[in-house]
């Protein structure tokens, strides 16, 4: 498992800091932490055991005529002197360095090849050669971050899987659901802010459809992508927004590319911009006019 120890630092600055900042507390993480390199599975015609046993390697690739590098220089010279057994001041250490990578290949089987990447207290890794292995595979371009990226580029030919971020992501759309819940139930508490949220949301027209409708494709729409539902609750020009979209579902306003016209007269060159525009009270005369021109093309 892994532990948290925590390192104080005095860092006594002037009088106007004098505060949490005089004392801060640095998390340090160590113990174990495994990962697993994996390869794409083995499509041919030889039996399924057969396949099982076969042995992938990562190998070396050279990289602007050298050699693939999982480190630095300078942690190249910290950790690579005790696998290599060579004094970094050696005048052919960077001769060894060069071999040691262009000749480095990691075999990984069925199962895939555990590396240990965790570190001691003083922040040295437990495994000395799983931690190469590791950064070398990092930056291999044959390497993916996940399964899904690599199935989605045949390129690739392995991934990490690293079972702590694979959970740290789950809870984090787990979060992002549960925030998307309450920001849902808010809102179904003003329709007017469900009908704002299902105008820049949705398709539709709004004032097409009741409550109860309104409120049924919100809630889908919160289902099937919670965070695009929670970013548009948070957003602070959510009214203005819904409106401006209300304005092009009536043809109040025309959008030519990304650029927003109204009869010849161009608004803004985006919706970003045209959020500024009619947050500016000069330009309320002309908000009031397109509010009068859309409730009379909705009637």
């Amino acid at each position: 498992m892994k532990t948290k120890v925590k390192a104080h630092f005095a860092t006594k600055t002037s009088e106007e800091s004098v505060t949490e900042k005089n004392s801060l507390i640095k998390e340090v993480e160590y113990g174990t932490h495994k990962v697993y390199l994996r390869r794409r599975p083995i499509l041919n015609h030889l039996p399924k055991e057969v396949r099982a046993e076969a042995v992938s390697k990562l190998s070396s690739i050279f990289v602007n005529r050298q050699p693939l590098k999982g480190l630095s220089v300078s942690d190249e010279k910290k950790y690579l002197a005790e696998v290599l057994d060579v004094d970094p001041d050696d005048r052919d250490w960077s001769k060894y360095v060069r071999r040691f990578w262009a000749e480095l290949r990691i075999s990984v089987g069925f199962s895939g090849k555990e590396l240990e990447i965790g570190a001691n207290q003083d922040g040295s890794p437990l495994n000395l050669l799983d931690f190469i292995h590791y950064n070398f595979a990092k930056k291999h371009s044959l390497v993916a971050d996940s399964e899904a990226e690599m199935l989605k580029d045949p390129r690739k030919r392995f991934f990490i899987m690293d079972p702590r971020k694979e959970v740290k992501t789950k809870n984090n759309s787990v979060q992002i659901a549960k925030r998307a819940d309450r920001e849902f139930i808010k809102a179904t508490e003003d329709i007017e802010r469900m009908k704002n949220l299902l105008q820049v949301l949705g398709t539709v027209k709004v004032e097409n459809f009741d409550t109860e409708s309104i409120e049924n494709m919100l809630y889908d729409i919160k289902q099937s992508t919670p965070k695009k539902f929670l970013e548009a609750s948070l957003d602070e020009n959510l009214d203005i927004r819904a409106e401006i979209a209300s304005f092009l579902s009536s043809d109040t306003i025309q959008k030519m590319g990304t650029t927003l016209v109204h009869m010849n007269d161009t608004i803004s060159n985006s919706e970003e911009e045209a959020i500024i525009f009619f947050k500016n009270p000069k330009n309320s005369g002309l908000l009031n006019i397109l509010r009068s021109k859309h409730r009379e093309a909705i009637r």
